[in-house]
C-alpha cells in the first residue's frame, strides 16, 4: 500500500515503460544494423545483451508492480476487516462506556469535584502525566499537583492508583475471567 501513497509506485510504472522502449529501441538498432551490414559481430553481440537486459529489468518491473498491487489489494481488504470490526466493537462496547462515563459522572458528583477538578481527575485516569495536564490546559505541573491532592482528598484515596482501582476495580470481578481482589489465583 505503500507504493500508492508514497509517489514511487507511478514511477515503477513509468521506469518499466522507459526500458521496454529502450529495449524497442536497441532491437531496432539492432536489425538495422543486421540489415545494413554496417557493425561486426561483437557490436551486434553488444546491442543484443542489452536489448535482453533491458527486457528483462522492464519483465522485472513489471512482475514486482503486479505483486505489490496484489499485496496492496490484500492490505485493503484486511483495513477494511479491521474497520468493521472496529465498528462493530465500538458499537456493542458504547453502551458500556457511556454507562461507565455517566457513573464515573455520577461519583464524582458525590465527591463534590469542581468542574476542574473534574477534567484534571479524568485527564488522570486516562493516565497523563501532571505536566501533560498542566500543559493542556496552561496551568503549572504544580498547580495541577495540588488539583490532584484535593480530588484525592475529596475522594478519601490515596493516590493516581487507587483513584484508577476505586472506578477499575468491579470492572475485573470475578465472572469476567480475571480475580477479584482478595483472590488466591491457582498454583502451578
Amino acid at each position: 500500500m505503500a507504493d500508492q501513497t508514497d509517489g514511487r509506485w507511478p514511477h515503477r510504472i513509468g521506469l518499466g515503460a522507459i526500458l521496454v522502449l529502450i529495449a524497442g529501441l536497441l532491437v531496432a538498432d539492432l536489425v538495422t544494423d543486421r540489415a545494413q551490414h554496417a557493425t561486426g559481430p561483437a557490436h551486434l553481440l553488444v546491442e543484443a545483451l542489452a536489448a535482453l537486459a533491458a527486457l528483462g529489468a522492464a519483465g522485472w518491473v513489471l512482475f514486482a508492480l503486479g505483486t505489490r498491487r496484489e499485496e496492496v489489494r490484500r492490505l485493503t481488504a484486511d483495513l477494511a476487516a479491521t474497520r468493521q470490526e472496529s465498528r462493530r466493537w465500538q458499537e456493542e462496547a458504547g453502551t458500556f462506556v457511556r454507562g461507565l462515563s455517566l457513573a464515573i459522572d455520577q461519583q464524582f458528583d458525590r465527591w463534590g469535584l469542581s468542574p476542574a477538578e473534574r477534567e484534571i481527575a479524568l485527564l488522570l485516569l486516562k493516565g497523563l502525566s501532571t505536566r501533560e495536564i498542566g500543559e493542556s490546559r496552561n496551568t503549572r505541573e504544580a498547580t495541577v499537583r495540588q488539583q490532584a491532592q484535593g480530588i484525592y482528598r475529596k475522594a478519601g484515596l490515596v493516590g493516581r492508583a487507587e483513584l484508577a482501582a476505586f472506578f477499575l476495580e468491579d470492572l475485573l470481578a470475578p465472572g469476567t475471567g480475571f480475580p477479584g481482589p482478595g483472590a488466591t489465583l491457582p498454583g502451578p
